[in-house]
């Protein structure tokens, strides 16, 4: 819970405010970019969710919830609104909220469909959301795409009896995993879904594609608000930068369309945007 008296100078005046435990990981402002911005290594309240519309306050209490070291507080009464998480992005795809600490904030993603519910990444353990994923049918398959942001995955994975999914070379931090991706090929875990291995970020770091339509980036591409385009991280790259861009410029053998990173902005496309994008990123690392 946030704490009034680390409040941060730089918040606007006002009930709502963000404390020094913020790490900068960048999901309040992405759930809610017209209440916080961007401060020197943590992000602030610019504008108070009360002078706002109905569908920013709820982006603001969403934020709040998703925040993984609880540094967004509220100086007033009033109960927290229900229902905030999952939140619904497109056709059964959902973002989970409640970013965990042990992932530095990454997202995570649910995914429901008649053939055996998804989880990407996991978020950390949530009684409320848990109950959430049981009312839509659990969980049936848990893709990691890679070591950085397994959370609470085994826990999720105990209390659904779900399969788990993870490279080979990440395996470390998913002993439990029941079934391991290996070498760098493209593998169909089942129809409509397909796990392409993108070495870089990590050595075993995997996408996963479901129905041409939704990719999980996890680490690896990103949209970027500052550059308007797709981008990836060469400064948060733990493996190699140069597997990282050879990963990428693989990726426009693939059709997709939402981006749906772990860190960074998650972003929908049409095809031939995304494709022009992640070849103008990949063409400004063949010049770089």
């Amino acid at each position: 819970m946030a704490d009034r008296k680390k409040r941060l100078a730089g918040n606007v005046a006002g009930p709502w405010f963000v404390d020094s435990s913020c790490i900068d990981c960048d999901a309040c402002r992405q759930l809610a970019p017209k209440v916080f911005s961007d401060g020197p290594g943590h992000a602030l309240v610019a504008r108070q969710p009360g002078a706002l519309g109905i569908d920013d306050r709820l982006d603001a209490f969403r934020a709040m919830v998703a925040c993984p070291v609880g540094a967004i507080g509220r100086e007033e009464s009033g109960p927290m609104p229900s229902g905030l998480f999952p939140m619904l992005l497109e056709d059964g795809v959902f973002y989970c909220g409640y970013n965990s600490e042990d992932s530095y904030g990454a997202n995570s993603y649910f995914v429901e469909r008649s053939e055996g519910n998804l989880l990407i990444d996991s978020p950390r353990w949530a009684k409320l959301l848990v109950r959430e994923i049981e009312k839509r049918g659990g969980i049936s398959d848990i893709l990691l795409t890679h070591q950085d942001d397994v959370a609470d995955a085994d826990r999720y994975q105990e209390h659904f009896e779900a399969r788990v999914w993870i490279h080979q070379a990440e395996r470390r931090a998913a002993p439990y995993a029941t079934h391991l991706l290996e070498g760098e090929a493209s593998k169909e875990i089942r129809p409509g879904l397909l796990a392409i291995p993108v070495p870089g970020h990590t050595r075993g770091s995997t996408m996963f594609l479901l129905e041409e339509k939704f990719l999980f980036s996890g680490d690896s591409l990103y949209w970027s608000r500052k550059r308007g385009g797709l981008a990836a991280s060469k400064s948060y790259c733990w493996y190699s930068w140069d597997k990282q861009v050879e990963s990428l410029i693989r990726l426009a053998d693939y059709r997709f369309e939402w981006v749906l990173a772990g860190h960074g902005e998650r972003i929908r496309l049409s095809p031939n945007e995304a494709r022009e994008s992640l070849m103008a990123l990949t063409s400004q690392f063949s010049r770089a």
